[in-house]
């Protein structure tokens, strides 16, 4: 009886030993993909010298990751911190911390679909958050924005501001204006977007400064412009940019051909 039951604490904790390195390396894969995501965005110029990515913590949905403050082409796995909703880090002296990490936080709140958030100043969406021309899918891979991309004006909640995501406060306003969107530009200073996943996120990103650009070369012809329409929108994309995510994950290694 004594040896059945050492053998059965035995396999208890062969069972948590097995537990806690699933999560472990569920971890470490969300910490190398988020990696992988800064310097996806950088090669492709969504991100520069500034700008922020972050995934919500598969272990705990209450935390997220996100790096110190630092140009996303530099960052590595140690410059990965995880916060909490708050936006506090969890360790104790953390290096310097994003200013606008209060965007992701909040979001998160918000959102329980939301797994993933980037706050980008990508040059091309610029003109759509300063004007009165709304950004609106021209092809497929941008179907996505077929749900509408509302602007985010600090000034109707905090009059003259310096225009960035200080506090809790204004992250929650950020994310009111979001609402259900997959994308919210704000005005004079980029825009943010999210997805269920980090895959999803980064591509949506990417094809995001693409079509922008496309929708420019389009009003500039002159003409009338026939835009993907909300039912189109609705059935594209339907592997979530894995296809692109492989690729641009390899590239990150090898040299294109």
């Amino acid at each position: 009886m004594l040896s059945h039951r050492r053998d059965f604490v035995r396999t208890l904790g062969l069972a948590a030993m097995a537990c806690s390195s699933r999560k472990l390396f569920a971890q470490t894969n969300q910490i190398e993909d988020l990696v992988a995501a800064n310097k996806i965005l950088a090669s492709h110029e969504v991100l520069d010298a500034y700008g922020h990515v972050s995934v919500r913590s598969d272990r705990d949905p209450q935390h997220y990751f996100m790096s110190r403050s630092l140009a996303p082409a530099l960052v590595k796995a140690a410059d990965i911190l995880e916060y909490d909703l708050d936006s506090n880090p969890l360790a104790a002296n953390s290096p310097a911390l994003f200013l606008e990490r209060f965007i992701h936080g909040e979001i998160y709140k918000a959102r329980p679909d939301v797994n993933a958030v980037v706050h980008c100043h990508t040059p091309s969406l610029i003109p759509f958050g300063v004007t009165d021309v709304p950004l609106q899918p021209m092809f497929g891979l941008a179907g996505f924005l077929a749900a509408g991309v509302p602007v985010f004006e600090i000034r109707n909640f905090f009059g003259t501001t310096d225009l960035l995501i200080r506090d809790q406060a204004k992250g929650r306003a950020l994310a009111q204006t979001l609402r259900n969107k997959p994308v919210a530009l704000m005005r004079g200073h980029g825009a943010v977007v999210v997805g269920a996943s980090l895959p999803l996120t980064v591509g949506r990103c990417v094809y995001l400064d693409l079509n922008a650009s496309v929708q420019q070369q389009a009003i500039a012809l002159g003409g009338k412009i026939t835009y993907v329409t909300p039912g189109e929108g609705k059935q594209t994309v339907a592997d979530d940019y894995k296809r692109a995510w492989e690729l641009w994950r390899r590239q990150l290694t090898e040299p294109r051909p």
